[in-house]
């Protein structure tokens, strides 16, 4: 059995596709107004018949997962980035914070659902792991001086303390403004580096006294 085409990608592609595209926006503003969108929601805010947009999202989960802001950027530095591991983190850091806010109510959106469905592919689709490939973009420089394995571990150190969860938990839990929300995640991220470069700093100096 063949597998079966998309409704938006027969016949009339392009006005099928300024139907989905139609229909996205309304669920992102939506979620923006603190709501958890149907389909049906979505086509009455649309303006679009609930027949048509089932047509193009059968259920709630896929109208949710089509609404998350899809970023396909390898890397959240710009042409021509320094070589300095604080200085390009710190740059791609605040790239990072910019999508951060400018998207919060879907990324909410998006790790509510995870978390209510961890382990099934609802929570795998939308908990894809693309910040880790930008902090490992943005802390290459470090090979050398970090081995592979202590650089991951800087990652996933770094990412654990910024982003949407960081930043919910900063906003929600402690209060704080997302300015300063943005400045603990900034200055987190900043000690962590400095600490891995000490670390390996301690224990080069340690191994060298160790072999005289």
């Amino acid at each position: 059995m063949g597998m079966s085409i998309p409704y938006e990608r027969t016949g009339r592609t392009r006005q099928k596709l300024r139907t989905r595209e139609a229909l996205i926006a309304a669920t992102r503003e939506l979620i923006t107004d603190g709501l958890t969108p149907t389909v049906e929601m979505a086509a009455a805010r649309a303006e679009i018949s609930r027949t048509t947009a089932y047509r193009y999202f059968t259920n709630q989960r896929d109208l949710l997962i089509a609404a998350y802001p899809e970023i396909d950027r390898k890397s959240l530095l710009g042409a021509n980035p320094p070589r300095d591991p604080a200085t390009r983190l710190r740059a791609m850091l605040e790239e990072f914070h910019r999508m951060t806010l400018e998207t919060e109510p879907q990324l909410r959106m998006a790790l509510r659902l995870s978390l209510d469905h961890i382990g099934d592919q609802t929570g795998n689709t939308l908990r894809r792991g693309r910040a880790i490939g930008w902090f490992e973009d943005a802390l290459a420089p470090l090979l050398g001086q970090l081995s592979r394995q202590e650089i991951r571990r800087l990652v996933l150190a770094i990412r654990s303390a910024a982003g949407i969860e960081a930043l919910v938990w900063l906003t929600d839990v402690a209060h704080l403004s997302r300015a300063q929300a943005v400045e603990v995640m900034n200055w987190s991220a900043q000690a962590l580096l400095r600490s891995a470069l000490a670390d390996r700093k301690r224990k080069g100096l340690a191994k060298r006294l160790a072999s005289r």
